[in-house]
């Protein structure tokens, strides 16, 4: 059984955190091909690179349960943006929000049964 869960426990290797790099890469990037407007391109700036960083953090740290919150939330943010922050009428801008934002949320909550198992072995070893 170890072995099985011994390469996930390594850092850098996690597929749900990878694809929240590729996710965040893409939210920014895309405002390059994609009309936006202040909202928008403030909206998948930030939110893009915030996911790119969590999810950098989650790669090197695996059982942190905190990033993979961090992700969904930042999924949930991305996914109502449009509205929020009136860009919804703009086709693209809004669709790959929401599209972005639910695949987040979804990689997120993904991850987290590997994260607790993780810190629950982590912090059992601490005592």
């Amino acid at each position: 059984m170890a072995e099985s869960n011994g390469s996930t426990a390594k850092p850098w290797v996690r597929w749900q955190d990878w694809l929240g790099v590729v996710l965040g890469a893409y939210l920014v990037l895309s405002t390059l091909w994609t009309t936006t407007n202040g909202g928008a391109l403030s909206a998948m700036i930030v939110l893009g690179a915030l996911l790119v960083i969590a999810s950098a953090w989650s790669l090197a740290m695996p059982s942190s349960m905190t990033s993979e919150y961090v992700h969904m939330a930042l999924g949930v943010l991305m996914f109502i943006a449009p509205w929020v922050l009136g860009y919804a009428d703009l086709t693209g801008a809004a669709w790959t929000s929401w599209i972005v934002g639910a695949l987040t949320v979804l990689a997120g909550a993904a991850a987290l049964p590997e994260a607790g198992s993780m810190h629950r072995r982590g912090m059992a070893g601490q005592h």
